[in-house]
């Protein structure tokens, strides 16, 4: 059975624990390494919710989704596409998009995130499914315009590097077959997004193998799988949802 880890802010603690219903069951200690059942139970509308882990790093896939590929007559890539999203762009659930001082289109990629559970470094694909510790919900927002600006350097940290541009959670999910999963991105009401996982390109134990061959991943650490179609444009004083079944729905303002 699946496990809803959060971590929230109460009476001005920063605390985890797991999401039952409306109610937190609090734990102590470390939530990747044995974490410590305690007897405090808090009801999840009295609690300001928290991005559900700190990543040292964020990593991004590009061209992950067969069903996107084949709309943009993308070549299949040989190995992950990927990028990292500053840390300045991770944002909380419930809390606002900020939008830059600009014009440019900002569009929304609702993703699946697989979020590591222990130190993987050089990990076969039969093995990474051991360092995986569950799965979130993320939207990697984009200021499209950007990113092939200049024609000699294409500008993708940049371009998904802004302030607050990285919302995830509201949950991590553990015990879950990622390959059942589907993505549903709702822009003001309207599914813009619906796709499923078991499209991906790279699987997640060859995301995990793959990228741990060149990049050490830690604890908190989250792989973004890509997005697939839909991806779209959203403007200033919008509601985006980003809905897993099983992980929850990381819901963000755009101001």
């Amino acid at each position: 059975m699946s496990t809803r880890w959060v971590r929230f802010s109460h009476a001005g603690n920063e605390q985890f624990g797991t999401l039952e219903g409306d109610n937190i069951q609090v734990y102590t200690g470390d939530m990747f390494a044995n974490p410590v059942k305690g007897d405090t139970v808090v009801n999840v509308n009295d609690v300001k919710l928290l991005m559900p882990c700190q990543p040292t790093k964020v990593i991004a896939m590009w061209n992950n989704f067969h069903a996107l590929a084949a709309k943009l007559n993308l070549a299949d890539p040989a190995e992950p596409l990927y990028l990292i999203k500053a840390p300045n762009s991770y944002l909380n659930p419930g809390e606002t998009i900020e939008k830059p001082p600009t014009d440019d289109k900002i569009v929304f990629e609702g993703e699946l995130g697989i979020v590591i559970g222990k130190k993987a470094k050089n990990v076969s694909e039969a093995d990474a499914l051991d360092y995986v510790f569950g799965y979130t919900a993320a939207n990697d927002v984009t200021v499209a315009n950007i990113l092939n600006r200049d024609e000699s350097f294409a500008q993708w940290v940049r371009a998904k590097g802004f302030d607050t541009f990285c919302p995830f959670g509201p949950a991590i999910a553990t015990d879950l077959d990622p390959t059942t999963l589907v993505v549903k991105t709702i822009l003001n009401g309207d599914v813009r997004q619906d796709y499923p996982i078991s499209d991906m390109r790279f699987s997640t134990q060859k995301l995990v193998s793959m990228i741990s061959q060149e990049l050490t991943l830690f604890p908190g650490d989250i792989i973004l799988c890509g997005t697939s179609v839909g991806v779209g444009s959203m403007k200033p004083n919008s509601v985006v949802e980003v809905e897993i079944a099983g992980i929850g729905k990381l819901t963000n303002d755009f101001k």
